[in-house]
């Protein structure tokens, strides 16, 4: 595994009819179906479900199917204790904001390699972990990389 997805990734997959980064958030999440290179944050799946609900106005049976889709194909790891402490430090050192840091933190004890999401800075380090946005044009390369068609 050497990837992950930020809940802006997922949400996007809820656009109707789906626009340019619905459908790039879809292929994406599609090219995990057959290989090992992605993984998922429960914290994406919980702010995710919360997001659907409560701004999109899904209905929590859909939004259980969804996720349950999701969680088939691909892993998904949970928070541990010492996340908490990695995050709190990238909030201090590079004023992240909560959320984003506690999900940089367990991306970063799972062994992630590249955090896929448009919310922070594109090409910044974490130590270990690189932020690429999915859907800048010049990061395709990258992309196909990290994710194979």
């Amino acid at each position: 595994m050497n990837c992950t997805f930020d809940t802006n990734v997922l949400i996007y997959t809820l656009v109707k009819p789906p626009d340019t980064k619905g459908e790039r958030a879809r292929e994406l999440l599609a090219r995990c179906v057959h290989g090992e290179a992605a993984l998922l944050l429960f914290q994406t799946l919980a702010e995710f479900s919360h997001v659907a609900m409560r701004k999109f106005g899904v209905d929590p049976a859909e939004v259980w199917q969804r996720v349950n889709v999701w969680r088939q194909i691909i892993p998904v790891h949970p928070a541990a204790d010492g996340d908490l402490d990695l995050a709190l430090t990238l909030v201090s050192d590079h004023k992240l904001g909560f959320w984003d840091a506690l999900l940089c933190a367990t991306a970063e004890r799972a062994g992630l390699q590249y955090l896929l999401t448009e919310d922070l800075q594109n090409g910044r380090r974490l130590g270990g972990l690189t932020i690429v946005n999915p859907f800048r044009t010049e990061n395709r390369g990258l992309i196909d990389r990290i994710l194979p068609p």
